[in-house]
C-alpha cells in the first residue's frame, strides 16, 4: 500500500479548503484537500496520488476532506476480472457503430453546445448548467497531466458524446463524460465506461478509475454495477461487496 510518505514529493503541499455546499448530498457542507503547487503535478506524480484517492478537476488535484462525512469513496474497476452483465452487454452492442476519435484538447463550439444541452437536461440548477466557455475550458480542457479528449460520432458524423480521460501508470481515470441527453434509452454512459475499460485492457492496464461513489447518491449508483469494484477506504483498496443487480441483468 502506498502512503504519501513513500512518494518523492517533498515539495508538494496540501491545504484544506473552506466549507462549501456539497454537490451530491443536500443540506451538507463539503471540504477538499488540495495539492499544490500545480506545476509539480506531472503524470507519474498524479498516478501515485490517484492511488491515494485524489482526483483532478482542471489544474486542481484534490480529494474530499469533510469534517464529519466520509460518504465520497474513491472507486476503480479491477479489469482483470471484470465481466459485463447482460444490460451492459446490450449497451455495448447498441453503440458499436459509434466512431471514437482522439482529438486535440482545444476549445470546440460543437463540444461546448453538446455540454450545455447535457447540463441543462441532466443537471438543471446544479451550478454547471450556466457555465461559460471559459469555465468549460478550465474544467475540461486545462490539465497538467497526460489527458485525452475523445469524441464519439454516429454514422452521420454527428457528435454524440465526449469523454475526458487521464492516462495513469496503472490505468485510466475517467474525468468527465457528456453526451446527447435527448437520445431515448441510449445507455451512452454505460457504453462509455465499457469502451474505456476495453481500451485499458488492450493496453494491459489493470484499472479504470471512476472517481467517487456515494451510496446515497442516485447519480452515482451506476458505478456499483461494474464489478468487481474496488473502494479506497481507511487507506487501502478493498473490493466492494457485489450488489444484487437482477433488475438490470
Amino acid at each position: 500500500m502506498s502512503t504519501l510518505s513513500d512518494l518523492p514529493l517533498e515539495l508538494l503541499q496540501f491545504y484544506v479548503t473552506a466549507p462549501y455546499p456539497c454537490s451530491y448530498l443536500d443540506a451538507r457542507q463539503a471540504r477538499s484537500q488540495v495539492v499544490t503547487p500545480t506545476h509539480l503535478i506531472t503524470s507519474p506524480v498524479y498516478s501515485e496520488l490517484a492511488k491515494l484517492g485524489f482526483r483532478r478537476s482542471g489544474h486542481y488535484v484534490y480529494r474530499p476532506w469533510c469534517d464529519r462525512c466520509r460518504a465520497c469513496i474513491p472507486v476503480r474497476i479491477r479489469l482483470t476480472e471484470f465481466l459485463p452483465n447482460r444490460s451492459q452487454k446490450r449497451a455495448w452492442q447498441k453503440h458499436q457503430r459509434l466512431q471514437a476519435h482522439m482529438v486535440p484538447r482545444t476549445f470546440s463550439r460543437e463540444q461546448f453546445q453538446l455540454y450545455q444541452r447535457y447540463q441543462k437536461a441532466r443537471h438543471t440548477n446544479g451550478g454547471m448548467d450556466h457555465d461559460s466557455e471559459e469555465q468549460f475550458a478550465q474544467f475540461l480542457l486545462a490539465s497538467p497531466v497526460d489527458t485525452q479528449l475523445v469524441e464519439f460520432r454516429d454514422e452521420q458524423a454527428q457528435l454524440v458524446m465526449v469523454s475526458v480521460i487521464d492516462r495513469l501508470t496503472d490505468g485510466w481515470s475517467s474525468v468527465y463524460t457528456f453526451y446527447d441527453p435527448h437520445l431515448p434509452g441510449a445507455s451512452l454512459g454505460t457504453y462509455n465506461v465499457l469502451w474505456q475499460a476495453e481500451q485499458c485492457r488492450q493496453q494491459q492496464l489493470p484499472y479504470l478509475y471512476l472517481g467517487y461513489w456515494i451510496t446515497d447518491s442516485q447519480k452515482m449508483a451506476y458505478k456499483a454495477n461494474f464489478q468487481p469494484l474496488e473502494c479506497f477506504i481507511q487507506g487501502c483498496w478493498q473490493t466492494l461487496p457485489e450488489i444484487d443487480d437482477t433488475t438490470n441483468a
